[in-house]
């Protein structure tokens, strides 16, 4: 790992500490500490994620034009403004116009921290630095929640402002950290600076393979990740009886096994065909769900439903593992030279989607009509392994399994190696 690989890695530590520093408090100090209720609260949230669905389609054509280094400097600088008004805003409209900053800034810093590790690693490589920059990102987000958690006071609004200005001083730390970052002279796009964005959504659109890894990326964040939160928490507090510390223990479980997981799993993950990993996943998924299902439906005691709850989130923290190594390889592998920011910002804003919709359809779901819940997410994950086989005809051979065509030229290599002093 090169001194710009390392420097990365520190920036999606950081932007995710960040991330969790603030995030899990944002609708206690909205709501309660500022006084501005529940539905101000609830329109921050949605600002996070609109602020997000507008700057993406635009991020991916800056990065391809300026590079992802300006741009990620200036997502961060934007963050860091956001982050330090959130904290002194008073009134509603103050604080709505900082959470826009803020979660415009983050939503930017992914893409471009993304492109960085495409143009720092090679093909052999870029698998295990996505499965660094997972780890990382998970990593960072627990310890900022611990952190924030033990810093801040509901009855205290200068707390609060301490957090939001710790964060925006995380990201002008980050700021000086990427600056020195060397990177190399990444393939530039022919013709880039000339064509407009809509050209590039086109190139992009006209790309079956994406296309259709598109969909499933959303189906994969809609089905997972959007439910962690939102849907399943509701699920297992109003189908199985799971109180807050057991809901938890199960958030700790998951990250624990990503923890633990990542490099345990990347070897087997490299070695073997990436549609056919993620089909995995959807089966690993669909496992968890009929364990859901039993924690809120199985009548059983309150011991073994928190226990089937507590294994639900470790089995998606496994999937999770496995598809960080698989997936965003893939959106780069499928790029065309000079074009990787483009497509990571598609990816990004297909994953906004997703985080926006998920919530909206599984809360209020999982809150009254238990058994469509479990039975329509099972489909879901089901789904992601229909997906990911049908994608997998699309692939070409170095994009579904790289990992065989690097071992054919070692393994020719060595052929011919030993075939010269034979020879001789």
């Amino acid at each position: 790992m090169g001194a710009a690989m390392r420097r990365i890695h520190v920036g999606n530590a950081l932007s995710a500490f960040g991330l969790g520093f603030t995030v899990p408090y944002l609708y206690v100090y909205v709501a309660q500490v500022r006084g501005l209720g529940a539905m101000t609260a609830g329109l921050v949230l949605a600002v996070f994620a609109v602020a997000a669905l507008v700057v993406l389609p635009f991020a991916g054509r800056a990065i391809v034009r300026r590079g992802p280094l300006p741009v990620l400097l200036a997502a961060l600088v934007t963050a860091a403004a956001g982050a330090l008004s959130l904290g002194l805003a008073g009134d509603a409209t103050a604080v709505l116009l900082s959470a826009a900053a803020l979660g415009a800034g983050q939503a930017v810093m992914q893409p471009a921290l993304a492109t960085m590790i495409v143009d720092c690693s090679t093909a052999d490589t870029r698998s295990r630095a996505f499965a660094v920059q997972f780890f990382l990102q998970n990593l960072g987000l627990g310890v900022g929640g611990l952190i924030g958690g033990h810093l801040v006071d509901s009855t205290r609004v200068a707390s609060f402002t301490l957090l939001f200005s710790i964060e925006a001083a995380v990201f002008l730390l980050l700021v000086a950290v990427m600056a020195t970052v060397r990177m190399p002279r990444a393939p530039r796009f022919e013709g880039a600076p000339a064509r407009s964005t809509r050209d590039g959504w086109k190139q992009l659109l006209g790309n079956r393979a994406m296309v259709q890894l598109s969909v499933l990326g959303f189906v994969l964040f809609f089905a997972c990740y959007g439910q962690f939160e939102s849907g399943l928490a509701a699920y297992g507090v109003e189908a199985a009886g799971i109180s807050t510390s057991a809901l938890g223990t199960a958030l700790a479980a998951n990250t624990l096994v990503i923890v633990v997981a990542q490099f345990a799993v990347l070897r087997s993950v490299e070695r073997r065909r990436r549609s056919r990993v993620i089909a995995g996943v959807g089966l690993i998924w669909a496992v968890a769900w009929v364990t859901a299902g039993f924690a809120g439906l199985g009548h059983g005691s309150q011991e073994m439903a928190t226990a089937a709850f507590v294994t639900t989130y470790a089995l998606f923290g496994l999937g999770e593992a496995m598809l960080s190594p698989t997936v965003a390889p893939l959106v780069a592998d499928l790029a065309p030279e000079g074009m990787a920011g483009q497509y990571n910002s598609a990816f990004a804003l297909v994953k906004q989607l997703a985080l926006a919709v998920g919530p909206a359809v599984g809360g209020p779901m999982a809150a009254s009509l238990h058994g469509p819940y479990v039975v329509t997410f099972l489909l879901f994950s089901l789904g992601i392994s229909v997906l990911a086989v049908r994608l997998g005809r699309r692939l070409t051979p170095a994009q579904d399994h790289p990992w065989r065509g690097r071992s054919r030229v070692v393994t020719r290599g060595g052929a011919a190696a030993e075939a010269v002093p034979a020879e001789a």
